[in-house]
């Protein structure tokens, strides 16, 4: 049985993305693991988990694109931004056709500004502002570039908008939905989301967490995929025995192979790790891997 590789879970509501993946290290029995992109307790949806050597490849899909189903009430401002928060205002929901909504959601297109929301685990001072904000503290967060690359309206029905969001790393999809809410003038939450992609994977690929417990630890092993899945969109170059020993032991070798940082390297058909070829044309390895 594998032990390492990268399970797409399909994260329950209720749970932590810290929790979920505690519970999954139970059931495969094994220690060494790591999520790539936190879910809020109230979300649902792909939670990619790295077990083993496959934890070396996570900061990769950290830094992925992300797919997103969010649903948002109007007329409704809490102070975390979502369902989970106190209600801070109310406000008459004016009366919206798509094209009204079409006009704002450009607004949010592309490449914006984002403040990060209080209740989040980003820091200020050592702090994570979750924690300062569940002690009434507000502190001043500076806006951050995001790309929102796509974001379509699916659904309008009366104070209820459903919304599929594709955007870059670190975007909140709490703070567009009080942004949208703003625009619009009467305030807005989130009151559900789903993650429905994170870089290469898909949610259809994903396991729920009960099925996954309800089988033994060799069945949930089997569900482990190779981690070199992660960077489908990387370039790859192919080494004989002799280099992969040098490799290995961490020296640099000949490559026919066009400059590149990172990318895969493989020797009969077996996935080595990640390397850098430079312009002329040495290979030398930055992440190696250890076979099962």
């Amino acid at each position: 049985m594998p032990r390492s590789g990268i399970l797409l879970l399909d994260k329950p509501q209720g749970l932590t993305s810290n929790q979920a993946l505690g519970r999954v290290k139970r059931r495969l029995g094994i220690r060494k693991a790591g999520h790539t992109g936190a879910l809020d307790p109230m979300a649902t949806g792909l939670l990619p988990l790295c077990f083993g050597e496959a934890t070396k490849i996570s900061a990769f899909l950290l830094d992925a694109d992300k797919r997103y189903l969010a649903e948002l009430k109007l007329g409704v401002t809490t102070d975390s931004g979502d369902a989970d928060g106190a209600v801070t205002a109310t406000a008459e929901v004016p009366k919206l056709d798509r094209d009204d909504l079409e006009s704002v959601l450009t607004r949010f297109r592309g490449p914006i500004e984002q403040v990060p929301p209080m209740v989040s685990a980003l820091k200020h001072k050592g702090k994570r502002l979750h924690e300062l904000a569940r002690a009434g503290i507000e502190v001043e967060r500076k806006p951050r570039p995001v790309t929102i690359r796509t974001l379509d309206l699916l659904n309008l029905e009366a104070d209820r908008l459903t919304l599929r969001v594709d955007c870059t790393k670190g975007t909140y999809i709490r703070s567009l939905a009080m942004d949208i809410g703003e625009v619009l003038g009467c305030g807005a939450h989130l009151t559900a989301l789903r993650r429905e992609r994170s870089g290469p994977f898909d949610l259809v690929d994903a396991v729920d967490l009960a099925t996954l417990e309800a089988g033994g630890e060799d069945e949930a092993r089997t569900r482990l995929l190779p981690p070199d899945l992660a960077l489908p969109d990387r370039p790859s170059v192919d080494v004989d025995a002799e280099q992969a020993s040098l490799l290995q032991q961490g020296q640099a070798v000949r490559s026919s192979g066009a400059p590149a940082d990172p990318v895969r390297m493989y020797c009969e058909g077996v996935f080595l790790g990640l390397g850098r070829i430079d312009e002329v044309g040495t290979l030398r390895p930055r992440r190696l891997f250890k076979l099962d």
